[in-house]
């Protein structure tokens, strides 16, 4: 079977990730409102990605005092510039490296490191919210199998992702937070709570939980644990129940 070629999102999210986009136009602009606006996204969400950035560096990446009262602006720090240096440096070794070892003989390299134990991948069917001001989303996931999972997230990591319907994305969430149930347990809850129905696989019997794999009918496996005891064997049918606020979203 021949193999897809790697994809520059098969190395990282960088390219994906807007946050650098904003901070160069920052650079460009001297403004984080003119930035917001090139960018296509809200003054808030090019602020929380300028504040995102800067924690994840720790110290300043913008200067948002140039001009003082009534000539106020933005331009980039040193630490700043040096990070997009560095980002567009990183960039351009993932395409070189892209360029040597892109054959059929090489796997694909997919998913983003992280201690989450569930990476679903699927394609955003629809956004909803209850009007253009509210600041959550509901992003309403398609599953290869045709099941539905609802994301909850800010209306700034809406803009931030550009998120929209048919984009594919990584649903991602941690084993603690996917409660596996019987199908005939009752679905208690007081927040909404999404399910999904497989199959157990795999059962590792703890003292006080479980964990189980359970492969859903679009074949992707999803991790999570029951509290003992449970009437779950591997070969059962089982429900997986995930909170909507537990959904990550990431770009591949």
């Amino acid at each position: 079977m021949k193999t897809k070629p790697l994809s520059p999102g098969s190395l990282g999210y960088a390219q994906a990730d807007k946050r650098f986009e904003i901070l160069n136009l920052v650079g460009q602009h001297g403004s984080i409102s003119q930035a917001a606006r090139s960018a296509g996204v809200s003054y808030k969400a090019a602020w929380q990605a300028v504040h995102t950035l800067t924690n994840l560096v720790g110290e300043p990446l913008v200067d948002s005092s140039v001009g003082g009262a009534g000539g106020g602006g933005a331009r980039l720090t040193p630490a700043g510039m040096r990070l997009l240096e560095a980002a567009g440096q990183m960039e351009a070794a993932r395409r070189d490296v892209l360029r040597r070892v892109n054959s059929p003989t090489i796997p694909a390299l997919t998913g983003p490191r992280t201690s989450m134990r569930n990476h679903l991948p699927c394609t955003v069917a629809r956004l909803e919210s209850a009007d253009a001001r509210d600041p959550l989303v509901h992003v309403v996931l398609a599953l290869p199998g045709g099941e539905e999972l609802t994301s909850f997230i800010t209306r700034e990591s809406m803009e931030l992702l550009a998120l929209r319907p048919g984009l594919q994305v990584l649903a991602l969430c941690k084993a603690t937070a996917v409660r596996i149930q019987h199908p005939t347990d009752p679905q208690e809850s007081d927040r909404p709570v999404n399910f999904l129905t497989g199959r157990v696989l795999k059962a590792a019997r703890g003292t006080r939980s479980d964990e189980f794999v359970v492969t859903l009918s679009s074949g992707q496996q999803l991790v999570g644990f029951a509290a003992r005891p449970n009437r779950l064997r591997a070969g059962s049918q089982a429900r997986a129940c995930i909170e909507g606020s537990a959904i990550v979203l990431a770009l591949g």
